[in-house]
């Protein structure tokens, strides 16, 4: 199982997620991501917060071998044609690094509507987000195969849905290569199950279905023979994400390193 670090990028600056980037390439993470938000929720903390698909680029040069990729993108901000052009180019920049993250976007109920909205863009109905993110898929699929002269990345990046209940894990197996929940959700095992099930039932083998978690800053997932991380690989998780708060820390990140590689 591959472990990777999730800048939360309410109130950091770019200076400081590239410093914790190259922090964590030196101390061994598989991979790095951040959010796809344009404000804080929570107020007016900190100086703002960057923009997941610019911080991503700059990273990819600042970096030579870890995965990039956003935990997710919501497919109402950028036309999913533009984005399939996106993807390509930062495959291109990346050398072939891109995780490409992408979910429905928060629903009403949550915190971040009132970004969506302060931007223009209404928050519909759960069923017709689920929808969109489909619509999505299967477009940037078809501009990735080079219809109409798209540029084609090389090699086309795994595309990962995000979401916490049975829906967004159907539609990950069904049309997408990977699924992004909570490592602590109580049903984890059960939309493990059902995404891999809908992946079979499209005709791709399910060994290849890329499951992953995210999970706050706590040592014991650093362990490679604790009991967090031994049931995450028993669910056949792929990749865990453990989230850090801004400014960061570099030799904190370095030193998380070596406890996962085992060197205390």
């Amino acid at each position: 199982m591959k472990t990777d670090l999730l800048l939360i990028p309410m109130g950091a600056r770019y200076r400081d997620m590239r410093a914790a980037a190259v922090a964590a390439e030196e101390a061994g993470f598989d991979g790095l991501w951040t959010w796809d938000h344009l404000r804080d929720p929570d107020g007016e903390r900190g100086p703002g917060v960057p923009e997941a698909w610019t911080t991503l680029t700059a990273l990819a040069e600042a970096t030579r071998r870890i995965s990039l990729g956003p935990l997710v993108l919501n497919v109402a901000n950028r036309h999913p044609g533009v984005l399939a052009n996106m993807a390509a180019t930062f495959q291109a920049v990346s050398g072939g690094r891109l995780l490409l993250g992408i979910g429905a976007g928060g629903s009403q109920r949550t915190p971040y509507a009132a970004e969506q909205r302060a931007i223009g863009q209404s928050v519909e109905r759960d069923e017709v987000r689920a929808r969109k993110v489909v619509e999505a898929i299967e477009l940037i699929r078809r501009l990735w195969s080079g219809h109409a002269g798209f540029l084609r990345p090389d090699p086309p990046p795994p595309i990962i849905v995000g979401g916490f209940g049975p829906r967004m894990a159907a539609i990950a197996g069904r049309y997408a290569d990977g699924f992004n929940t909570q490592a602590m959700h109580p049903k984890l095992a059960d939309l493990a199950r059902v995404a891999r099930a809908e992946h079979e039932a499209s005709g791709r083998d399910p060994s290849a279905f890329t499951l992953t978690v995210f999970a706050g800053p706590d040592e014991r997932w650093l362990q490679p023979a604790s009991g967090a991380r031994q049931n995450l690989e028993r669910i056949g998780v792929a990749r865990l994400i453990l989230l850090t708060e801004p400014p960061y820390d570099p030799e904190e990140i370095r030193q998380a390193g070596r406890i996962l590689a085992g060197a205390h």
